[in-house]
Order: C-alpha cells, then sequence, then structure tokens
C-alpha cells in the first residue's frame, strides 16, 4: 500500500533537510572517523537514519539538544538507560555526594545502599537475593553461569530474535525452514551458537517442550514480552505455559527484564504476578549511570551456596571489580527511592496509553496495515496487522525506508524515536505536549506518504 518511488522521492528530501539543518553534527563525526573505529566511540551508534548521528550537547529531563542547538522531545530515553529522564535531580545529587563529598566511587567495599537497593529491588520482583553488575549483559552472563553450575547442563534456550546484550548464546534464530542458525551478522562468535543454545519462536509452547524434553538446557532466558524486535507480547497463558514446562523438565527460568521494566515498577515479573527462578535487569535502574543485577530466588541461592568449589569470590567468571562499585550503587538506590517510583509509573504508563491511542487513530484514518502497541510506560508501531506474535513475524515486517522516512521527518522536527525501531518511551519529565507533538508530526509524515 505504500508507494515505493513517493518513499523514496521523500526519504531523499528528509535526509538532504537533516543535512543542511545540522553542519556541526556532520563535521564532528568526519573529524572523529580518523580517529574513532567506525567514526563513533560506539559501533552501534551509526545506526542512523540520515548517514551520521546527531552530537549531544546538553540533556535535561524528557528534552536533548544537539551541538546545532536543536531542541528535541526526546521519545528515545536511551533506548531505556533514561528511563529516569536525563540527569534526574535525586540521581545527581546522590551521586555528586559520593563521588564529590564522601569520595570513593570504587574501594572493593561495600556500602549500606547495596542493601537498601538489593530489599528493594526484591520487593518489586519477589526475589530476594541480589547480586550486581555494570551491564545488563554482564549480569546474563553470570546468571547463565549459575544455571549451568546448579543443573549441570550445557545449553541455553531463547527466543527468535529476542535481546538479552551480547552475550554469545542468545545470537541465534528460527531459520526459514524452522531450522536452529546463527543470526545474521554474529562477529566472530567463539562457538557456533547451535552448540550452547537452542531456539523457539514466541507463543509457542510447542516448540518450547519440543527442545526442552532434549534435557539438555540449564535454562530458559527469556523477556515476558519481546522488545527489541518490536514489541511482542504474550499470548494468554503462553508465560504460565513457559513457567509450567521448565518445571516439568528441571529448567531454571531467567526473565529479563531490562526492557520490559517499562511494564511497572517490578517490571512484568511484579505487574503480571509472574514467578522466575532468576531476573536480571540494567541500564534504568541506574538513572544513567551503568548500573545492572541479578536477583535469585531463595531456592537457587540455597543450590549454589551449597555447591563445593564453586569459586564465588575471585576467579569465578560472576563478577567484575567494578561491579557492585558505590558510586552505581548510590545511583539505584536514589533512582529507585525517589525517580521510578509506584507513582511515576503510573504517570508515564498514562501517557503512554495516549501515546498509543494517538498513533492508532491515525494508522485507521490512513486505513494502514500497521499495528502499534503499548508495554505499559513504552508503546512501538510495526508496520504490519495484525500485530506480530512472534519474533520471527516481526523481523519480516521491517521495512528499512520506511523506519528511515519516519525517523528523519521525525527528527527534522524535534521528536527522536529509538534509533533501532519505533521506540517511544515515556519518562517522569515526558509531558501530553510532548506528545502531542509527536501524533502532530507522525500524522504529517503518513499524510505526506499518503499523497
Amino acid at each position: 500500500m505504500i508507494d515505493r518511488s513517493r518513499l523514496a522521492v521523500l526519504l531523499d528530501r528528509e535526509r538532504g533537510s537533516f543535512r543542511a539543518r545540522n553542519p556541526r553534527s556532520a563535521a564532528a563525526y568526519e573529524a572523529a572517523r580518523g580517529h574513532l573505529f567506525g567514526g563513533v566511540p560506539m559501533t552501534w551508534m551509526n545506526k542512523t537514519a540520515a548517514g551520521f548521528p546527531l552530537y549531544l550537547a546538553t540533556a535535561k529531563g524528557a528534552r536533548v539538544t544537539d551541538v546545532d542547538g536543536h531542541e528535541y522531545v526526546d521519545l528515545c530515553l536511551g533506548d531505556t538507560g533514561a528511563m529516569a529522564g536525563h540527569s534526574p535531580a535525586a540521581t545527581v545529587a546522590a551521586v555528586g555526594r559520593r563521588f564529590g563529598e564522601l569520595g570513593g566511587a570504587t574501594v572493593m567495599m561495600p556500602t549500606e545502599d547495596a542493601g537498601w537497593v538489593g530489599e528493594e529491588l526484591g520487593r518489586r520482583f519477589g526475589l530476594p537475593y541480589w547480586s550486581f553488575s555494570l551491564t545488563a549483559t554482564d549480569a546474563n552472563r553470570w546468571a547463565i553461569r549459575l544455571a549451568r553450575a546448579i543443573t549441570g547442563r550445557p545449553k541455553i534456550l531463547v527466543n527468535s530474535y529476542c535481546y538479552h546484550g551480547s552475550v554469545d548464546e542468545v545470537l541465534i534464530v528460527v531459520g526459514a525452514d524452522g531450522e536452529q542458525v546463527s543470526r545474521e551478522g554474529n562477529v566472530g562468535a567463539p562457538v557456533d551458537p547451535t552448540v550452547t543454545s537452542r531456539v523457539v519462536e514466541f507463543n509457542d509452547l510447542a516448540a518450547l517442550e519440543r527442545e526442552l524434553a532434549y534435557g539438555d538446557v540449564a535454562a530458559v532466558l527469556m523477556e515476558p514480552a519481546l522488545t527489541n524486535i518490536g514489541i511482542v507480547l504474550p499470548e494468554a497463558g503462553y508465560l504460565e505455559g513457559v513457567r509450567r514446562l521448565t518445571e516439568k523438565y528441571g529448567t531454571l527460568l531467567i526473565n529479563d527484564e531490562t526492557h520490559t521494566f517499562s511494564a511497572g515498577p517490578g517490571g512484568c515479573t511484579g505487574a503480571w504476578g509472574l514467578s522466575p527462578d532468576i531476573v536480571t535487569i540494567g541500564k534504568a535502574i541506574g538513572g544513567g549511570i551503568p548500573s545492572g543485577g541479578y536477583g535469585l530466588s531463595a531456592e537457587v541461592a540455597a543450590q549454589v551456596e551449597g555447591m563445593s568449589g564453586l569459586d564465588l569470590v575471585d576467579m569465578g567468571g560472576v563478577g567484575g571489580t567494578l561491579a557492585g562499585n558505590a558510586l552505581s550503587v548510590a545511583a539505584m538506590r536514589a533512582t529507585l527511592e525517589h525517580v521510578l517510583t509506584d507513582d511515576a509509573f503510573a504517570r508515564m504508563t498514562e501517557l503512554a496509553t495516549h501515546f498509543t491511542k494517538g498513533v492508532q487513530d491515525v494508522i485507521d484514518r490512513y486505513s494502514l496495515p500497521w499495528s502499534v502497541t503499548q508495554l505499559g510506560a513504552r508503546a512501538e508501531y510495526r508496520f504490519a496487522s495484525p500485530a506480530p506474535r512472534t519474533g520471527g513475524e516481526s523481523n519480516a515486517a521491517n521495512d528499512a525506508d520506511l523506519d528511515d522516512y519516519l525517523h528523519v521527518y521525525l527528527a527534522n522536527r524535534g521528536v527522536l524515536l529509538t534509533p533501532f525501531h519505533n521506540m517511544a518511551l515515556m519518562c517522569p519529565d515526558t509531558t501530553t505536549n510532548d506528545v502531542d507533538l509527536h501524533h502532530e508530526v507522525f500524522a504529517a509524515a503518513v499524510a505526506e506518504l499518503a499523497g
């Protein structure tokens, strides 16, 4: 239903406008290419709809300003890393006090803040014992190691097109013929992931039971809802079925709540009454300071502590020197205690509902074969209708040119979405006017496309 020639003309126009609007960002990118691999601090920053990234000048709350002086409503929010908003006051104060007044960001000594954070995460997610990392990727790596130690089994099972950071075992998908294959573009895998992992489509309990029946899966590592391929929600009874099957086959269940934390103060685990053995989380809980962690059920913690021969103190592969450092933990405490509160989530979710309704109104007005899906404080639109029910279906709905057109059109008019997909996230500082600006610009982009 999309006129591809018209889309190409509009996309070329918007990219030209982007280049004209952002000369300082363009110049900074060119200057960095002689010194930075890929021209950027991290290669994923090259994911841009217009050929070069915008360079940051300032950020506060739900707003960012680039080096060319343009202000944006930020609905990207660091792909959930800034769910608390940019530089929330309580977190800034706690970090400043810890690093400046008190000193000692990294002293290899625990702080009293850590116990508070562990107790609060236990309240929210229902698992009593917590350990900290600097990223959710590391939390997942360490959780996988513990699962293998407990079960004595080698393999991890994930969902096709899941997202669990750069963990080697998760870069596996269900192929076109139903076979299990390494995900396209996997860089320098130390071992073919088909050796270390099994993979099934989300919402497919029959496939899950088939793969668990082999008896070699230590843990199912999953998001309660897929997020990084567009939001894919669980069908009725699916998550209960996953828990039932993992218990039947003696497999641990790990819920990665790093992105699904948007569902509420305790993520999907708290909002939907789930009972995983382990929860992993990162990004948002530190209010912008690198933070992550994993929580263990009492049973899992007892099993690990009861096993002889596990080096949990020095070289056992479940920690890092900076993990749980005083600065990171101070940021987590302030963010959880004062910023990402129960009341804040209620307001953020209400705004996301307003966002979802506005996008759906535009889709309906133009009879587009698109869908929009909400997960608490987060919503995404996808170029498929009905909304995809598996990662494979959602991946098949990708449309790179249409993605780029909407992203650069919005950016040229002061609205930022997550560059990897059409995700909009609300933070405590997001306003109704911010959401309405997106609706206005999104509707204009669609109107031009429709002709």
